[in-house]
């Protein structure tokens, strides 16, 4: 029940763009939730949102692990390898 609450807590606050905030209260599920897969596909999403794109790749990582033909967690993690090249080549072009 309380997962449930941490959960739809954490979606409102990606609604409103707080992305920081839902970060905290998806991370809070997982210590009562290992297993639920959509909690660390919503989490790499924030990470997404805020240029955190190891995490992102790390969250899905783990999806797949568990679950290993989990489309958002696919497109998820090819999105943070995409915002990790350009941030490696903006960096060599410094």
């Amino acid at each position: 029940e309380k997962f449930k609450t941490l959960k739809n807590e954490g979606n409102d606050f990606v609604k409103k763009g707080k992305y920081e905030e839902a970060v905290n209260k998806y991370s809070e599920c997982m210590k009562l939730n290992t297993e639920e897969c959509a909690i660390y596909t919503n989490r790499a999403l924030c990470y997404l949102k805020l240029y955190k794109y190891e995490e992102a790749k790390q969250d899905c990582d783990h999806v797949l692990q568990i679950e290993d033909s989990n489309i958002k967690a696919f497109y998820r993690r090819a999105l943070a390898y995409k915002g990790l090249q350009v941030r490696k080549k903006n960096m060599a072009g410094i």
